[in-house]
């Protein structure tokens, strides 16, 4: 529940879980220990190795790079708007 002025707004869990779909993506820096339940199929990657994932805003993976630059470049191509999760 959220505020506008005196006006309260109510959004509801289903409403929430859509809020970006088909337009945001999310950027994280992403160990290769995690990235097997992520990214299912994934060949084998060396261990401590960093990678840059994309991801839909309901979680979805959109893809992987080894550089950030490559990865929001793939968030822009696909006329998303990415934003950076820490």
């Amino acid at each position: 529940m959220a505020y506008q002025g005196t006006r309260q707004i109510t959004v509801s869990k289903a409403d929430l879980a859509h809020l970006g779909e088909g337009s945001v993506a999310y950027l994280r820096e992403i160990g290769s220990d995690e990235l097997r339940g992520k990214f299912p199929g994934l060949p084998e990657i060396a261990p401590n190795t960093t990678l840059w994932a994309l991801f839909a805003a309901n979680g979805q993976p959109i893809l992987l790079s080894d550089e950030r630059d490559r990865a929001l470049a793939g968030a822009l191509e696909n006329d998303l708007i990415p934003v950076a999760i820490h």
